[in-house]
């Protein structure tokens, strides 16, 4: 059986144009914004990365609702002596639409943190872990989840190592953070899950 899975689909609003992000193996990578209505009327508002020549096979000065099939990543920048955990779409495929929005995520690997259940001030039950969903060239991709009732009594109970596989959408949460030249305001993405399910305990 296989141990990880990343798999995205969101369909949702160009925000702007393209702009550079980076080079890598002598392939240019730009990062643009898509912002996904979710069904109470609120937003995503997601960051894609995409290779160049993606990008090169349509017109997008106009705008345009977008479908993006891909994976979510996570990189660690070093910015100030502190590190960072950055999390943004990676596009393998964009095409032009005009269905409706869409923001569909499926990942399954181990947790690589002890997972965290909380309640919010209602009382509602919340679970947040982090998944260490490996890639090629031994890599892994860190993610964030948060899951919500049943499902986060049963993954609260998981340890280190245990095998999950999640079902939901790709967030956006605005937050402030206290710094040393004061409050900022920051944005968090994360994947909010619908289903969770417990594949692989360690033996």
């Amino acid at each position: 059986m296989e141990q990880s899975e990343n798999k995205l689909l969101l369909r949702g609003e160009l925000v702007g144009l393209p702009t550079f992000s980076h080079e890598n193996h002598r392939k240019r990578f730009f990062r643009f914004f898509v912002s996904v209505s979710r069904l109470s009327g609120t937003a995503d508002v997601l960051p894609v990365i995409a290779d160049e020549q993606i990008l090169n096979t349509m017109d997008l000065s106009a705008g345009h609702m977008l479908e993006i099939q891909g994976q979510i990543r996570s990189h660690n920048l070093k910015e100030n002596g502190q590190r960072r955990l950055l999390i943004f779409v990676f596009a393998a495929a964009i095409t032009v639409t005009d269905g409706a929005p869409a923001n569909q995520v499926l990942l399954q690997g181990p947790l690589c943190r002890i997972p965290n259940l909380r309640r919010t001030p209602l009382g509602r039950e919340i679970c947040d872990v982090m998944m260490a969903v490996p890639r090629h060239f031994h890599r892994a991709d860190y993610l964030p989840c948060i899951l919500w009732g049943r499902s986060a009594q049963e993954v609260a109970s998981c340890a280190t190592g245990d095998i999950v596989r999640i079902e939901g959408r790709l967030q956006s949460r605005v937050y402030t953070k206290q710094t040393e030249a004061g409050a900022e305001e920051r944005t968090a993405y994360e994947v909010s899950a619908l289903t969770a399910e417990i594949l692989q305990e360690p033996i």
